[in-house]
């Protein structure tokens, strides 16, 4: 029998923002996933893309490089990127081990990504 993977990218616009749910194992076998909704996300042109990660369990290297690479040419594009939890803890710890975390605006849920709280920074994303 085939393998099949598990993950899954949606990808939809809600308030002005694209909002893009991933859910599952990413690794190398997944690497062109969440590249196909960056290219949404640039095509759209929106001024914020938001990633509900709450659903995924696990992430490589190449997770992270997709990550890394979404937050640059958001950065370039003058567009936000939003990382949505909670977290699992295995997307924290390698969010943590690399550094990256930081560098990352991460909202408790959609609702507050689209605007609906404030950040814990104190600042909205639309």
């Amino acid at each position: 029998m085939p393998w099949m993977s598990q993950a899954r990218v949606h990808v939809r616009r809600e308030q002005g923002a694209l909002v893009v749910t991933a859910c599952g194992d990413f690794d190398a076998d997944e690497q062109d996933l969440l590249p196909a909704a960056w290219n949404e996300a640039d095509e759209q042109a929106l001024p914020v893309t938001v990633l509900d990660l709450s659903g995924v369990t696990f992430g490589d290297s190449s997770f992270l490089d997709t990550l890394l690479r979404a937050r640059l040419a958001h950065h370039a594009a003058d567009r936000r990127l939003v990382l949505v939890g909670p977290l699992q803890p295995g997307v924290i710890t390698l969010l943590t081990v690399t550094r990256v975390l930081e560098h990352f605006d991460i909202a408790d849920s959609v609702h507050q990504a689209l605007g609906g709280e404030p950040l814990p920074d104190g600042t909205a994303t639309v």
